[in-house]
């Protein structure tokens, strides 16, 4: 299909759509029918007509939310002058955008679990972070040439760094009224990654605003048990 402004308008339309339906009922039940109607689209089968199939549609929506993550992030580091502000304006940046963009996160969170590599086999956790772990650890290691980090494995740190967040879930545990203090100095608190259900039940009780997870549908259903302890503050 040829590429026009009048179909990169559409695809964006669709797209848009799409994350803001998936972000609400899950990927299972996001069909192209759900899709249309969100869209104000006249029939499915004008998405047929831009993607192929919803492998497809979803694989747009993968590469779109993490080139306008690579994007926030780039720009809050152009005015770094150090390797150390770059560092500190990479990790500012990319909890800002976790903040500010919660259908997004939400709707790649769902994904998450049916997105192909190239070769058609399953994302792991590891292959999906693969491409910001690489990027990380060069910028380790033009700080080391500086001479403003010391010598340490860029990768093994990068992998770190990358991973940091999902200790939020453990801290929550150590210390729950952190959320509060935080929420005191008007932030909210995301945690990444929360799998286990009294992790997601203690992140609810304690005003937690967003958790991604690889288990979504599960996720989605603890927090809709009507006998559980919650605030309801969690987004879905």
């Amino acid at each position: 299909m040829k590429r026009t402004f009048t179909n990169e308008q559409r695809r964006a339309q669709i797209v848009t759509a799409a994350i803001e339906t998936i972000a609400e009922l899950g990927y299972a039940k996001a069909s192209f029918a759900r899709i249309t109607e969100r869209a104000g689209l006249s029939s499915p089968r004008m998405i047929s007509y831009h993607f192929a199939d919803k492998d497809d549609l979803v694989q747009q929506i993968a590469t779109e939310v993490c080139t306008a993550g690579g994007e926030f992030v780039v720009d809050r580091m152009r005015d770094a002058e150090t390797h150390l502000e770059r560092l500190r304006a990479y990790l500012e940046a990319n909890l800002e955008f976790l903040r500010d963009h919660p259908e997004r996160i939400a709707a790649l969170t769902e994904i998450g679990p049916h997105l192909r590599t190239a070769t058609g086999e399953p994302h792991t956790s590891t292959t999906a972070q693969d491409f910001s772990v690489r990027t990380l650890a060069d910028q380790l290691a033009e700080g080391q040439a500086a001479g403003e980090f010391r010598d340490f494995d860029t990768r093994a740190m990068a992998v770190l760094i990358r991973s940091a967040v999902d200790s939020a879930g453990r801290r929550l545990r150590e210390d729950p009224d952190f959320v509060a203090r935080a929420a005191e100095f008007d932030h909210d608190t995301y945690c990444w990654t929360v799998d286990d259900p009294a992790d997601i039940a203690l992140c609810d009780r304690a005003g937690v605003r967003f958790v991604a997870t690889n288990a979504p549908a599960r996720t989605r259903s603890h927090l809709a048990e009507p006998d559980l302890p919650r605030s309801g503050s969690v987004t879905q």
